[in-house]
């Protein structure tokens, strides 16, 4: 990763797998600027960075265009071209993350879809403009994408989109030789697992069940993104890649959980 340059999108805290992302390309010698909504994240966000070396810090709404167009300006002014950018963004009224997917609102399923799917389109758009040699588009996505997750709800059919995004947006891109690609970990203790209702038994169903009888960490996911985004990942886009100790082979629970 020496030498290339990218925004990562989506920090929260320190237990953020965007934060796993960003340790491990800043290890392998990436520079990164860091995106955040709104004052109270900043201020999460700015301390963080500066433990990687970075001061390059942009606030970022995904829901409005001016911010968005000034987000990727910022970038292009100081950089000039970008080589990726992390999307680990998504969103939805935790109250609709427990209880019945049939009594899901429109008001929340339209903002989650919007949020956690068409933003990725955004800012692969604006993203892509900044690569005229190529370069990487990453998101994050979940198994609740295509098999029912209890709780998951709403971000189940979100991810499911944003999975479907992903390749399309591959093919759109793949001729500008940006690679467009998502990583599905398992169940993660993050501030944005924990709004889904069960949060603590699903981890510990996963970990107790899956083949490596281990959870993803972020250290796994962050390997990964680095693979992705290096010149390692050359040939590879339009995958959703799975860190999440093997759990999505299984038909059912291990013999002794049955």
């Amino acid at each position: 990763m020496r030498g290339k340059r990218g925004l990562i999108m989506g920090v929260a805290n320190d237990r953020s797998i965007a934060w796993g992302i960003a340790k491990a390309m800043h290890a392998e010698g990436a520079e990164l600027a860091f995106s955040y909504q709104g004052e109270a994240f900043g201020k999460r966000v700015e301390p963080l960075a500066a433990t990687l070396g970075s001061d390059f810090l942009v606030d970022c709404d995904v829901m409005n265009d001016a911010s968005m167009d000034a987000c990727f300006a910022a970038l292009k002014d100081r950089w000039g071209t970008i080589d990726f950018v992390v999307h680990a963004i998504a969103y939805s009224d935790k109250t609709e993350l427990t209880g019945r997917f049939i009594n899901t609102t429109r008001e929340n399923f339209r903002n989650s879809l919007t949020i956690s799917c068409y933003s990725l389109i955004d800012v692969a758009k604006r993203a892509s403009e900044l690569m005229p040699e190529g370069g990487t588009v990453l998101t994050l996505t979940y198994q609740g994408s295509n098999r029912v997750t209890p709780f998951y709800n709403v971000m189940g059919v979100a991810k499911a989109a944003l999975e479907s995004t992903v390749r399309y947006l591959a093919n759109d891109l793949g001729p500008q030789k940006v690679r467009v690609n998502a990583i599905s970990p398992g169940p993660m203790k993050t501030l944005a697992g924990a709004a889904i209702g069960g949060a603590r038994k699903t981890f510990k169903a996963t970990e107790a069940n899956a083949p490596l009888r281990a959870n993803a960490t972020l250290e796994a996911v962050g390997g990964t993104a680095v693979y992705l985004a290096s010149d390692y990942g050359a040939c590879t886009t339009g995958e959703i890649i799975l860190v999440d100790g093997g759990f999505h082979v299984l038909g059912m629970p291990q013999p002794e959980n049955l």
